[in-house]
C-alpha cells in the first residue's frame, strides 16, 4: 500500500536535474541485500525488474497520527502490499503487477529470522515470507512463483509514503461514487480530490470500501500509482531542481533497498524515462482460480490461476507489452472521466433546446462517441430558449442520470418522477463539448485486466 512511494523512487529520477542535486542522497537510504547467497535462480531477461513491498511500519508513527488516520495495533513485520514492476528495456514503458499478500505460496527452504530454527520447504500467504526470512525469502519465494528474476529490491513503509505524499503537494485521485471505509476513516464523496499524505495512506490502505476487498484494494493502489506518476511528470516535480531534491531526499530518508540501488542509477534510469507519461505504465493484478482457495494450518489463501499467470509472466521475460497496443496517436487521446454506471447501460433521448440548427444531432452524436446508448433521432424541446443544457431523468435511475450529466459540464440534474429510464438531455445555448466518461472500474474484461495509467487517471 505504501508502493506508490517505491514507484516514485523510479519515476522522480526523469528531470535533467544533475548529479548534483543527488549529493548525499545515498546516505539516507538504509541498506538490505536481499540477493546474499541465492542460487538456481530464473534467467535473466530484457529490461529491469523491481520488487517493491510495503511494509506496516506504524510504530514510527506518531500516536496523534495513529489515531488520525486509524492506525491502531501492533505493527505486523509483514508484506501488506507487494508489486512486481518492469522497466522496458528501451525505457518507454513500465508494467506493475501486483501479487496478492494472501496469495498461496511455498517457501523455500530457509532459517526463520525470529526463531533460528531451520525450516523445509512449506506452505504459506505470501506476505508471511517476509515475517519468516525477511527480504531475501520474499525475494525467493516470488522468484519461485513468477520465475522472474529481480534486479532489485525496494521497502516502504507508513511514514516514507506519508511524507513523500506530502513533498510532492499531494496528489490527485478521484471517484464516481462515495467511499467509506470505517477502518481506515477514509471518507471521499464522489468528484475530485487531492489527498494529503495521510488521507493518500487511507485510500491505498481501505479494504471495505466494496466487496471486492483486498483485490479492490489492489486496483486503488494502482489507480493511486497513475496518479503519482503524473502528478511526478506533469507538476514540476521534475523540471524544479529544489523540489525534485525535497522530495527525493524524504523519500529516500527512509526507504529500504538493496546495495546496487543509489542516487545514479535514479538519474540513469531517469534521463532515459524523460518522456515517461501515465500512458506508458500498465498495471494488472495476477489472475485469480480461487479467491478462498483453504489450506490445512494457513486458513484461506488466494490462488493463481496458473495457466493465465504464466502467460502474464512470460510476457514480463519476454519484456512484451501486457495492455494492446492502441493505433496511431490514440494514447494521447484526453483520459475520460470516471462514472458510476457504464454508458454503454445507458439510453439516452436528445432534444434542441436552443434556435442552433443541428445541435441535438451534434450532442447525440457525441454522446454517442463516448459509448452512450442514443436513440440516434434527436428532436426539438418545447422551448427553444434553454440556455443551460439539462438532464431530466426518472430518480429510480439517478445514478444513469449522473453518468450523463458528467459528460455534459455545467449541466443541470432534474428528477421527474415517472420518465422511465431513458435519460433526456435537453441541449441549452450553453453546449461546448462531450467528456469522455468511462465505467469506474477498467479492470472488468480482458484476460487478465489490464490497464494503462491514463486509463485510470481522473480525466482533464
Amino acid at each position: 500500500m505504501r508502493i506508490a512511494g517505491g514507484l516514485a523512487v523510479l519515476v522522480l529520477g526523469s528531470g535533467a536535474v544533475g548529479h548534483a542535486v543527488m549529493t548525499g542522497l545515498d546516505t539516507g537510504i538504509e541498506r538490505v541485500d536481499p540477493f546474499k547467497d541465492m542460487k538456481n535462480r530464473p534467467q535473466a531477461g530484457h529490461g529491469l525488474n523491481f520488487l517493491l513491498v510495503g511494509t506496516d511500519g506504524r510504530e514510527k508513527i506518531s500516536p496523534e497520527e495513529k489515531r488520525e488516520y486509524r492506525l491502531g495495533g501492533a505493527p505486523c513485520h509483514c508484506t501488506d502490499t507487494i508489486m512486481l514492476v518492469h522497466l522496458s528495456a528501451d525505457r518507454e514503458r513500465a508494467s506493475v503487477i501486483s501479487l496478492p499478500r494472501d496469495s498461496y505460496a511455498e517457501v523455500p527452504a530457509h532459517r526463520d529470522l525470529v526463531s533460528g530454527k531451520n525450516h523445509k520447504a512449506h506452505p504459506v500467504k505470501l506476505n508471511a515470507a517476509y515475517a519468516e526470512g525477511g527480504p531475501q525469502l520474499t525475494v525467493r519465494t516470488v522468484e519461485s512463483m513468477t520465475r522472474v528474476k529481480i534486479d532489485h529490491y525496494l521497502e516502504v513503509d507508513f511514514t516514507s509514503f506519508m511524507k513523500t505524499v506530502d513533498a510532492m503537494g499531494g496528489v490527485e485521485i478521484c471517484t464516481a461514487k462515495t467511499m467509506r471505509d470505517p477502518n481506515t476513516g477514509l471518507d471521499l464523496l464522489p468528484g475530485t480530490h487531492r489527498l494529503t499524505g495521510g488521507q493518500a495512506l487511507q485510500y491505498v490502505r481501505s479494504r471495505h470500501v466494496d466487496g471486492a476487498s483486498d483485490l479492490g484494494r489492489m486496483q486503488r493502489q494502482q489507480r493511486f500509482i497513475a496518479a503519482l506518476i503524473r502528478q511526478a511528470t506533469g507538476g514540476g516535480v521534475l523540471l524544479n531542481p529544489v523540489k525534485f531534491k525535497e522530495v527525493s531526499s524524504t523519500l529516500l530518508g527512509s526507504v529500504r533497498a538493496d546495495k546496487g540501488f543509489g542516487s545514479e542509477q535514479m538519474l540513469a534510469l531517469g534521463q532515459a524515462m524523460r518522456d515517461f507519461t501515465p500512458s506508458s505504465s500498465e498495471f494488472a493484478s495476477v489472475p485469480i482460480g480461487s479467491p478462498s482457495f483453504p489450506v490445512k494450518g494457513i486458513g484461506s489463501t488466494v490462488k493463481w490461476d496458473e495457466p493465465k499467470a504464466a502467460k502474464l509472466f512470460e510476457a514480463l521475460r519476454q519484456d512484451r507489452p501486457l495492455a494492446p497496443v492502441r493505433p496511431g496517436k490514440a494514447a494521447a487521446r484526453p483520459a475520460a472521466v470516471p462514472v458510476d454506471v457504464p454508458p454503454q447501460q445507458v439510453r439516452v433521448q436528445v432534444e434542441n433546446g436552443t434556435r442552433i440548427d443541428g445541435l441535438g444531432g451534434r450532442v447525440d452524436a457525441a454522446l454517442r462517441a463516448t459509448g452512450f446508448d442514443t436513440t440516434g433521432a434527436p428532436g426539438n424541446g418545447a422551448s427553444r430558449e434553454v440556455r443551460r443544457t439539462v438532464v431530466t431523468y426518472d430518480p429510480r435511475w439517478d445514478r444513469s442520470a449522473r453518468s450523463v450529466s458528467t459528460a455534459l459540464p455545467g449541466s443541470e440534474l432534474r428528477a421527474v418522477p415517472g420518465q422511465g429510464r431513458t435519460v433526456l438531455v435537453i441541449a441549452g445555448a450553453d453546449f461546448r463539448k462531450v467528456v469522455p466518461v468511462r465505467a469506474e472500474d477498467p479492470y472488468q474484461g480482458g484476460a487478465v485486466g489490464v490497464v494503462t495509467g491514463d486509463q485510470v487517471v481522473c480525466g482533464r
